[in-house]
């Protein structure tokens, strides 16, 4: 492993910087960052390419269709961009690009996948529920110092904290 790939940001540092943008993008959009509205974004597009009419007459997807001229427009979707492709530049650049599953030695790569899949499932199911994922709900609502954030912040890390204890064996 090369010295280069060993370094990483300052955390303090990061801090801040994830601070300044997102006091931009409320100054500039008006509302905070968050994930799961770019996702959301690509479902309906997927929904409506697939069957207009169905999606059309969803309440929930018909709505979200009558607001945005094309989800896909949606600056959140190209957040979620933008997020992908940084990521594969910044890990490009840093050498920390490799097609590889990170594991513990007590289990298979193919467990890691499958509890790293599951996982992403439900996070994404329960950002839904939540109205908002842990960008939206808790870092934009602790900006606001809303109630509803300081509460998904509390339950986001308190859930980390009891599953980790029954789930710890996967990745220690």
């Amino acid at each position: 492993m090369s010295e280069k790939s060993k370094t990483y940001m300052n955390p303090y540092l990061a801090g801040v910087l994830l601070g300044l943008v997102l006091l931009l993008t409320y100054f500039i959009t008006g509302r905070g960052l968050g994930a799961s509205g770019g996702v959301k974004s690509f479902v309906v597009s997927v929904c409506d390419f697939v069957n207009h009419s169905a999606t059309i007459n969803n309440k929930y997807f018909g709505g979200i269709l009558a607001i945005e001229e094309s989800p896909l427009k949606s600056w959140l979707f190209l957040e979620i961009i933008g997020v992908f492709f940084g990521a594969i530049i910044s890990g490009s650049i840093m050498g920390r690009m490799k097609l590889k599953v990170e594991h513990s030695p007590k289990i298979s790569a193919r467990r890691r996948l499958i509890f790293a899949t599951l996982g992403g499932f439900l996070f994404g199911l329960g950002s839904q529920f939540g109205r908002g994922c842990t960008s939206g709900a808790a870092l934009s609502g602790l900006a606001l110092l809303s109630t509803s954030g300081f509460i998904a912040m509390l339950t986001i890390f308190g859930g980390g904290y009891l599953f980790a204890y029954f789930f710890r064996k996967n990745w220690i």
